[in-house]
């Protein structure tokens, strides 16, 4: 029996689900109306909070209001947009957090006494190292890949709390440093420009090459991609280092725009925030599964969560519930459209 016919048998006895843009064609199984709905499920709930929010509070629907969402969101998109390959491929980054933060004061750090091109360099290299650290522990090591990044996420903040010895690292005086994220272009801040610039980067990976095509293979069956000749592990690998380095891209971005960082840098909520979005977006949290423009409108649609509420002057405590509620309701679409394909 050759490996192809090895691994289409495989792949019949695992759950068969696959990605939107191509998972090998031994991987694909036609999806059920549940997995159909939870794949464009996120786009009406969108749209109604769109609406209802452009009825409901004038500034809204403004170009200021929707540019500094996009300002305000870029880095949470462009590591959300990497944690999917991570997701898709098998994995999971619970480091992404600690990883932003490290990088942020890093590059802080250097930019009071290097160029700033050395600073952003050095601070997205420290985010590589990370991922790569990820990937080589929780592939090659085989330890689960939540507990892999869970503990590295610890070690990263210690790092980060050595690099600035409990400090604030101000910046004010390298205004050039803030050029990456405040620059602006056509109206635009270079932030904005560099986060699609980067979503449409990993979005044409995921969904247009074979990278992105064993992604989704070693994530819905990797014991079929194994024996179809993927390599699983440095696939997943690949993944944890364009994750690590998005991370760090994101800490550097937003350490320009108000141009300090500091070691405990909103690490949590931005895990769960990065998190959240993926998954809202349809994104399964099992692998095999998702689409970078599911994750751009999940993370927008929490975001303007966030922004409607400040403008309706809600009780932001709402947004905690709301929020809890969503990710619950997200998980259990994809697990009732998994058990729905497995009938």
């Amino acid at each position: 029996m050759t490996d192809l016919t090895k691994a289409a048998g495989a792949a019949e006895a695992g759950d068969g689900s696959a990605g939107d843009q191509g998972a090998a064609g031994w991987l694909r199984r036609p999806a059920g109306l549940g997995g159909r709905l939870r794949r464009g499920a996120i786009v009406f709930p969108f749209a109604v909070l769109f609406i209802t929010l452009s009825i409901a509070s004038g500034p809204f629907l403004t170009k200021v209001n929707l540019l500094d969402i996009l300002d305000q969101q870029a880095s949470t998109l462009i590591i959300a947009a990497a944690g999917t390959l991570v997701l898709v491929a098998g994995g999971i980054d619970l480091s992404v957090g600690a990883t932003y933060a490290l990088a942020g004061v890093t590059a802080a750090h250097l930019a009071l006494s290097e160029p700033p091109l050395v600073a952003i360099a050095a601070g997205i290299g420290v985010g590589l190292v990370v991922g790569a650290v990820n990937g080589v522990i929780a592939t090659f090591f085989r330890i689960n890949s939540l507990i892999a990044t869970l503990a590295m996420s610890f070690v990263v903040s210690g790092l980060a709390s050595l690099v600035t010895s409990g400090n604030l690292i101000i910046d004010y005086s390298r205004p050039s440093f803030g050029d990456l994220a405040r620059w602006s272009f056509l109206g635009v801040y270079t932030s904005t420009w560099t986060m699609v610039v980067a979503v449409v980067a990993l979005g044409v990976v995921l969904s247009r090459t074979t990278a992105g095509r064993y992604m989704y293979a070693a994530g819905s069956n990797a014991e079929a991609a194994r024996l179809a000749g993927v390599r699983v592990q440095q696939v997943r690998l690949l993944t944890f280092v364009v994750s690590g380095g998005a991370a760090a891209l994101g800490g550097v971005i937003d350490t320009s725009r108000v141009l300090s960082a500091q070691a405990s840098n909103g690490q949590t909520t931005l895990t769960f925030t990065v998190l959240a979005g993926i998954v809202v977006g349809g994104t399964s949290i099992l692998g095999g599964d998702g689409a970078i423009w599911r994750t751009v409108v999940g993370v927008l649609f929490i975001a303007l969560i966030g922004n409607g509420s400040d403008l309706l002057g809600l009780n932001p405590l709402y947004d905690q519930i709301a929020l809890g509620v969503i990710l619950l309701l997200a998980v259990g679409a994809d697990a009732w459209s998994r058990l729905r394909g497995s009938a």
